[in-house]
């Protein structure tokens, strides 16, 4: 299944807003009866030169794209993409780096959101950062060391310039927090698959079907798997249980080693 247009837009016929892009991609390839493809890169690895092409290739199969801008302690990840954010930090990438390059770029079929630790976004100025990043076609946030009760200022200043902020829960999250955090949710809702760092393989479906129901009652947005999940058979485990799953550091080892990121995505899909 291709990616959803990049003009999705209400009924009205005004434009689609970046948490609106996200939803509906998200909701439409799920639509086909497997998960739909959330793809994550780190910016600038691993090739600065190198990123806009990896870029479009992913956007052109995958159904959203998460953008990792690369921080000197990234605490929710593993070594893959700790590894990653070294060798782009080393190049000189930095989150304004970034938004030119997104500017300079057509529009993606595929919506883009950046996944970045908080320090380089206040660092950048967070009306300046909401300015920016609808110029450079940013649909999403992902923040995951901005906890829900710290996030008012920048959710409100996001949402103002119709951009989500993604929100992160786990499998040990309190059921009444789970609902609070879901419902604040836009875009989607990411689910952790399990307590840890990216990277390593996720869990059974069986374990973790029960936890995933709870995330999709109390969701109003699509819902979105992540960390670990690098196969196949766990994508078809999956089916039926999620709207979406992350894929992560697989993808970024298969750039690493320099294989084509888009035939590698589709036979994730079960299309090659």
């Amino acid at each position: 299944m291709s990616a959803a247009p990049a003009t999705d837009a209400p009924a009205t016929g005004a434009p689609a807003t970046g948490e609106r892009r996200i939803e509906v991609a998200l909701r439409a390839a799920a639509s086909g009866g497997e998960p739909a493809l959330v793809a994550y890169l780190t910016a600038g690895h691993p090739s600065r030169e190198g990123f806009r092409e990896a870029l479009l290739s992913i956007a052109a199969t995958a159904d959203a794209v998460e953008i990792g801008v690369p921080f000197s302690d990234p605490l929710a990840d593993g070594v893959t993409i700790q590894r990653a954010s070294e060798q782009a930090l080393r190049a000189g990438v930095t989150l304004r780096w970034i938004l030119e390059q997104l500017q300079a770029l057509p529009a993606t079929p595929a919506p883009l959101l950046l996944m970045s630790y908080l320090n380089p976004l206040l660092a950048y100025g967070l009306p300046r950062l909401a300015t920016d990043a609808v110029r450079a076609r940013v649909c999403g946030f992902i923040i995951p060391d901005l906890p829900y009760d710290e996030s008012e200022g920048v959710r409100a200043t996001l949402s103002a310039a119709g951009i989500a902020l993604v929100q992160m829960v786990t499998p040990v999250t309190p059921p009444d927090r789970l609902a609070q955090i879901a419902a604040a949710s836009r875009g989607f809702v990411y689910a952790v698959t399990r307590t840890g760092t990216t990277g390593r393989s996720a869990g059974a479906a069986a374990d973790i079907a029960e936890y995933l129901a709870r995330v999709r009652t109390a969701a109003t947005v699509p819902v979105c798997a992540g960390f670990g999940i690098r196969t196949r058979a766990q994508v078809q485990a999956l089916c039926g249980m999620v709207d979406g799953v992350v894929i992560g550091s697989a993808l970024v080892e298969v750039l690493e080693r320099g294989e084509p990121a888009q035939q590698w995505l589709a036979a994730l899909r079960g299309a090659a």
